[in-house]
């Protein structure tokens, strides 16, 4: 029988006096929107209701102690000397570089022992880092009673951890999704402006299944700045005409009369009608219409995989089995591409036989064992309630 939250702190550092406080930050899916973040677009993300839990306790001294039920790395950090990166500090650096960014802003940092516990897959592209950031932003100011917490602010400087102290050059997507998630909601993301707006998500009678092609992203990196690389191009050939605000807001037909190169033009193709697609899936699902919404899903991976060439084998073979499958209304990668997950939606009856079917056909061609979770848009970063 597995051990209750407290139990395992208890395990983790002792029995003290102190109360414990836990927070949650889910993971994100991105439904639809891929590829444009960078390119001036709309993304529409949600939180899904895996994601990491952070059980706090306060101490009476600058020490913060770091622990992981999925790791055997502890991480201390002495509040009152330098936090600079370090490689041996591992999943830590996450956490450090908050609390660091928390000093500079002259936020009353305590001491306390943390105990991170996860129900993300590693490596799937579910924002696990994301999660990790504004988890540790929202517990410290929410341990530190901070008057008001400011979900937007802790965002931006997850995002600028990720940036500045990991040194992975994100967007801001993903920890907007995590930490202005809404249960049943997706959300509308302007990623030039960081307007944002919420609509209906709620599936009824139907499921979120992530897919886990069991396939690590191993290409993502530097096809993603390939793909940013090429998407710079077309603004470049398209001169004076070229939007300022992205590549989103050129017109299909300004691009014919610029660019000339296949490549540039399959690329330029993706982000234009993957923008078209986000504006078509805001409208459909306004109007409670999941069957389009599917067929978004279904057109976005298809321009994913011939135009913009970040899906790969195991990608499109999980997708195909999907589409395949018993209730499945449409279904697309989800990330950066080259492994992780696939998103589908499917008729909550027909989840199980959804799943064997995929997986049958996904391990007849690719000799990979996949995972499945059955998941829909879940509230984001929050406390929860004593004995929960």
């Amino acid at each position: 029988m597995r051990m209750s939250i407290s139990q395992e702190f208890e395990q983790a550092y002792g029995v003290e006096s102190g109360a414990l406080r836990t927070f949650v930050a889910p993971g994100r899916v991105n439904l639809i929107g891929e590829h444009i973040d960078y390119n001036g677009g709309l993304v529409m993300p949600a939180a899904i209701t895996l994601g990491i839990t952070a059980t706090c306790r306060l101490r009476s001294d600058r020490m913060v102690r770091l622990r992981s039920t999925g790791d055997r790395l502890a991480v201390n950090i002495d509040l009152d000397q330098p936090i600079e990166p370090q490689q041996t500090r591992g999943w830590g650096n996450y956490p450090a570089g908050v609390l660091r960014e928390l000093l500079c802003q002259n936020v009353k940092v305590p001491g306390a022992d943390v105990l991170f516990t996860s129900t993300l897959p590693q490596g799937a592209g579910l924002s696990s880092s994301a999660a990790m950031e504004v988890l540790t932003a929202f517990s410290f100011l929410s341990l530190a009673n901070s008057p008001e917490i400011d979900l937007k602010a802790i965002a931006l400087l997850s995002q600028k951890v990720e940036n500045q102290f990991v040194g992975v050059n994100c967007g801001i997507m993903d920890q907007f999704a995590v930490a202005l998630g809404r249960e049943n909601r997706a959300m509308v993301l302007d990623c030039e402006s960081l307007e944002y707006r919420y609509v209906p998500f709620a599936l009824k009678d139907h499921v979120l299944v992530i897919m886990d092609t069991s396939w690590q992203r191993r290409l993502a990196d530097s096809k993603y700045n390939e793909r940013r690389a090429e998407c710079d191009a077309v603004l470049q050939l398209l001169g004076p005409d070229a939007p300022r605000d992205g590549l989103v807001h050129a017109s299909w037909q300004q691009v014919l009369s610029h660019v000339s190169d296949p490549i540039l033009l399959r690329r330029a193709r993706h982000v234009i009608s993957e923008q078209a697609r986000v504006e078509q899936a805001t409208r459909v699902l306004a109007s409670g219409d999941l069957v389009a919404f599917g067929q978004l899903l279904t057109a976005s991976h298809v321009s994913l995989r011939d135009d913009y060439e970040v899906t790969g084998p195991h990608l499109d073979a999980i997708v195909s089995a999907a589409l395949q499958a018993p209730g499945c209304l449409g279904a697309r990668m989800t990330g950066a591409g080259f492994g992780g997950c696939a998103i589908a939606i499917v008729d909550q009856k027909a989840t199980a036989d959804f799943s064997d079917s995929v997986r049958t056909t996904y391990l007849a061609a690719t000799n990979l064992e996949p995972a499945f979770y059955v998941t829909h848009a879940a509230d984001g970063v929050h406390e929860l309630a004593p004995g929960t």
